[in-house]
C-alpha cells in the first residue's frame, strides 16, 4: 500500500515540521516577548514531555479501541496551537499553545505508526522507514524555517503553519477513511496473535529485550540531543565559525539522519533488525570518539556519516519492539518513539547542566562515549528467535 505509506510519511513530515517551528522561534520569542532562557527551556520541556508521555497512553487506549479519526483530530489540535503561537501576547499563552501542539503530536505518532504497520505487508522495515523518514525530514527543516520564514516575518510568521496543519488534516481525513475499513482485519489479526501467548520464560526474555531497547534508545537520543542542541556552540567556540554557518553542521547531521532512517528499514528487512541496531551504534562509535579532535572540514563529513549510521536504527527499533509484543502496535511504537522524545528533552536539560559544570569541550568528549553503549544490543534475541516465540 505505497500510496498510504507515502501519504502518512508526508503527514509525518508536516507534523514534525510544526514541532520544529517551536525551537526555531526561540530567538524570535526572546526578542518579541522578552522571554528568559529559563522560560524558553520550559517551553521546550513542555512540548517534548507532553508529546512523549502521552504517546504510550494513546497507544494503549487505541490498541483496545482503535479510533481512525484520531489522526485528523490530533492535527486539528496542532493547528489551533500554531494559531495561538502566532498571536500569543505573553509566555503563558505560548505555553498553552505548545500544549495543544504536543497533544496533537502525541496522538499522531502511535496512530501513524499503526497505519504504517497495517499498510506494510511483509516489508515492515521499509514501511516504517517511509513513515519515520518524513518525521526526520520535518525536524531537519528547523534551520530553514528560521532563515526563510521566522527571521523576516517574526512571531506572526507562525500563522503560515496553520495552513501546513490544515493540509495535514486533509490528508489524514483520507487516511482515516482507509484506516476505518481496516479495523475489522486489524481486530481479527489481534485476536489471532493473542491466542499465541508465550510461556513465562519467554515473557521474561521479552521484558529483558524491551529494557535493552530502552537503553539503546537512551544512548541514541542523548547523543542526538547533544549534537542537535549544543554542537553549534562547540563549532563556534573551537572553529571561529558564525552562527549562520554553524547551522550547516546541524542541518547536515539531521538531513543525513533522515537518509539513514529511510535506509535502515529495507536493510533490516534484508539483514535482520538486531544486526542493523548493532551496526547503527557500534558503527558510529569510532567516528563519535574522533569527532571532538578533528578540524572543521573533516568534522562536517564525520557528522554526515554519524547521522546516516546512528539514525538507521530509528525505525528498526520500533518494528523490532512491535514484533516483540504483537497485537500492541500502538503501545510499543508510542513507548519507543515517546521515549526518544522524552529522553531527548531530559537529555537537553542534563547536557546543558554538564556544559555549565564541566565546560563545552569536556562535555562533547564525554558524550562521544554514548554510542559505545550499543554493545548492550548484543544481548537482544535474534530476529529468528523472536519469530520462534510466536510460532
Amino acid at each position: 500500500m505505497y500510496s498510504i505509506l507515502f501519504i502518512i510519511g508526508i503527514c509525518h513530515l508536516l507534523n514534525d515540521s510544526l514541532q520544529a517551528v517551536i525551537p526555531a522561534m526561540f530567538p524570535i520569542l526572546e526578542n518579541s516577548l522578552g522571554l528568559t532562557f529559563t522560560q524558553l527551556g520550559l517551553i521546550a520541556f513542555t512540548l517534548n514531555m507532553i508529546s512523549s508521555v502521552m504517546q504510550p497512553l494513546v497507544g494503549i487506549y487505541t490498541d483496545k479501541r482503535p479510533i481512525p479519526y484520531a489522526l485528523p483530530i490530533g492535527l486539528t489540535s496542532s493547528m489551533f496551537g500554531m494559531l495561538g503561537l502566532a498571536l500569543a501576547p505573553n509566555f503563558w499563552m505560548i505555553l498553552l499553545s505548545v500544549v495543544f501542539i504536543g497533544l496533537g503530536s502525541a496522538v499522531f505518532h502511535p496512530e501513524g505508526s499503526r497505519v504504517a504497520y497495517l499498510a506494510a505487508g511483509t516489508k515492515r522495515g521499509l514501511s516504517q522507514s517511509i513513515y519515520q523518514v518524513g518525521g526526520n525530514a520535518g525536524q531537519a527543516l528547523a534551520p530553514l524555517i528560521t532563515a526563510l520564514i521566522l527571521v523576516p516575518l517574526g512571531q506572526f510568521g507562525a500563522i503560515w503553519f496553520t495552513l501546513v496543519a490544515a493540509l495535514a488534516v486533509m490528508f489524514l481525513s483520507y487516511i482515516a477513511k482507509w484506516y476505518a475499513k481496516q479495523i475489522k482485519i486489524f481486530k481479527s489479526k489481534k485476536r489471532t496473535q493473542t491466542e499465541r501467548k508465550p510461556n513465562k520464560n519467554v515473557s521474561k526474555a521479552i521484558k529483558g529485550a524491551i529494557i535493552i531497547l530502552i537503553f539503546v534508545t537512551f544512548a541514541r537520543s542523548w547523543y542526538s540531543a547533544a549534537i542537535s542542541n549544543f554542537y553549534a556552540f562547540y563549532v563556534m567556540d573551537n572553529y571561529g565559525i558564525t552562527i549562520a554557518n554553524s547551522q550547516v553542521y546541524i542541518f547536515t547531521f539531521l538531513a543525513m539522519g533522515a537518509v539513514g532512517t529511510f535506509l535502515g528499514g529495507p536493510l533490516a528487512d534484508r539483514f535482520g533488525k538486531r544486526n542493523i541496531i548493532l551496526f547503527s551504534l557500534l558503527g558510529s562509535a569510532p567516528l563519535a570518539l574522533v569527532l571532538p579532535y578533528v578540524g572543521p572540514t573533516i568534522a562536517i563529513l564525520i557528522l554526515a556519516v554519524i547521522g546516516l549510521m546512528l539514525m538507521s536504527s530509528f525505525s528498526v527499533i520500533v518494528v523490532y519492539a512491535q514484533e516483540l509484543v504483537p497485537g500492541k502496535i500502538g503501545t510499543m511504537s508510542g513507548l519507543i518513539v515517546g521515549l526518544a522524545f522524552g529522553m531527548g528533552a531530559i537529555g537537553s536539560v542534563a547536557l546543558g547542566a554538564l556544559i555549565d559544570f564541566f565546560g563545552l569541550t569536556s562535555t562533547m568528549i564525554m558524550i562521544s562515549l554514548l554510542p559505545l553503549l550499543g554493545f548492550a544490543a548484543l544481548l537482544l534475541p535474534t530476529d529468528k528467535k523472536v519469530k520462534e516465540w510466536y510460532t
